[in-house]
């Protein structure tokens, strides 16, 4: 999720303005531009490519990669690039509910809807017979993730190797997300300070409305984590939390390490990583792109790997 501006300033600046932001067919907002895993999903999602596994396939391991809010599945093309032509593991980019479509689908879509996206390729892989999945979530992601944990999605199904979350968000940056409820509706909806070449991936307006199920869905996961969540047997979590992140504030990691244990009531690891940048492992179209900015999707890039085959 990208910095979500301030909503006071914004609400004093645009209380003369419309309630439906001014889209052009440029952005994926506008309904021309489409996430191309709609078009071909057997693309981005094993279970569409190979539905009907041999018993080889079927044990050979299966990430699932989701993205974060007003995102879509170019938030993990980078993963998918940097993984080439590797057949030692699989790779469904999900592309969550009520994203990539346009500004009126995103708008009317819930936080559920996101999470049905990931469940459904989760489940459509477990039917066919893989027996190896792992999670990996950036941002919001992180957030839809830990909430299927901790509501037991996982207790009467085969459980994920692994869940690997990148800039989890938990409690955002930006504090004044928290007053969406009572600006929102006057609002109408949010700008993001983006480029033209972003627009076509992640939707510059931000409908009120889904602030509201973003900030429902944080709450939830914050009131769990404080009561306290446990992992699935076999199952390992990992967080990767850029130091410094204008969207996701470092202290969900915090949370995280705090209010999640194993099976085992072993703790979580968390790594640090020396970053600016919310959602680090997702370079392309970024302003600036330095040595260590490419180094830190690298390393993370080759410790997901290398725990998914473990």
């Amino acid at each position: 999720m990208k910095t979500i501006l301030s909503l006071l300033a914004v609400a004093v600046i645009g209380l003369a303005c419309s309630s439906e932001p001014d889209i052009t067919p440029a952005m994926l907002d506008g309904g021309a531009l489409f996430d191309p895993s709609l078009y071909q999903p057997e693309n981005y999602l094993v279970s569409r490519a190979i539905p009907n596994p041999t018993p080889e396939q079927a044990r050979r391991p299966v990430i699932i990669a989701c993205h974060g809010y007003t995102a879509t599945t170019f938030e993990w093309d980078e993963f998918r690039a940097w993984a080439g032509g590797r057949t030692d593991f699989y790779l469904s980019q999900v592309l969550l509910g009520g994203h990539g479509r346009n500004y009126a689908e995103f708008k009317q879509s819930t936080w559920r809807d996101w999470q049905a996206a990931i469940t459904e390729e989760y489940d459509r892989l477990e039917k066919a017979g893989y027996q190896n999945i792992s999670l990996v979530g950036s941002s919001t992601s992180g957030a839809l993730l830990l909430e299927l944990v901790a509501s037991g999605y996982f207790a009467n199904r085969p459980a994920p190797r692994n869940l690997l979350l990148v800039d989890p968000i938990v409690l955002p940056s930006n504090k004044t997300l928290s007053l969406v409820k009572v600006l929102g509706p006057m609002l109408g909806y949010v700008e993001s300070d983006q480029s033209a070449g972003e627009d076509q991936y992640y939707y510059r307006f931000r409908p009120q409305e889904t602030l509201q199920e973003l900030q429902r869905l944080l709450n939830v996961v914050r009131k769990a984590l404080q009561k306290g969540v446990t992992l699935p047997r076999n199952c390992v979590l990992k967080v990767y939390k850029s130091k410094q992140d204008s969207s996701a504030d470092p202290v969900s990691a915090v949370l995280i390490h705090r209010g999640v244990r194993t099976a085992e009531g072993g703790r979580i690891d968390v790594e640090l990583v020396d970053s600016d940048i919310h959602v680090y492992t997702r370079l392309k179209l970024r302003e600036v792109v330095t040595a260590k900015d490419q180094a830190n999707q690298t390393a993370t890039f080759t410790d997901i790997a290398t725990r998914v085959l473990r």
